[in-house]
């Protein structure tokens, strides 16, 4: 496997525990309500265009995998779709170019 390979999957583990490492302890210390967690995304300005900004990206990352996956036929790919949903960006955009990059069979 490549090294630029094997660094996205490495980004994409990173991006998967990081962010959730602060979801939870949010969860833990405020309760299990995603309501509560987004009104705490739009606390203030900075905080909502950070939100925006990543939605943006999301749903931008969205589209590419779609429309790649309709020329390359690679259909694991659509697995960074809901990664990058239930998770975010930082796992989804590294997971998809992993599975991009899978060598051609």
């Amino acid at each position: 496997m490549s090294t630029l390979r094997m660094l996205y999957l490495a980004l994409a583990i990173w991006g998967t525990i990081h962010p959730m490492y602060y979801f939870v302890t949010w969860f833990n210390a405020e309760g299990w309500s995603l309501s509560a967690m987004v009104d705490a995304w739009h606390a203030n300005a900075a905080a909502s265009g950070l939100v925006w900004d990543l939605t943006i990206a999301a749903v931008t990352l969205t589209i590419w995998i779609i429309a790649e996956v309709a020329v390359r036929r690679n259909f694991l790919s659509l697995i960074a779709i809901p990664a990058t949903f239930c998770i975010g960006v930082s796992c989804g955009l590294p997971l998809y170019l992993f599975l991009r990059t899978a060598p051609i069979r």
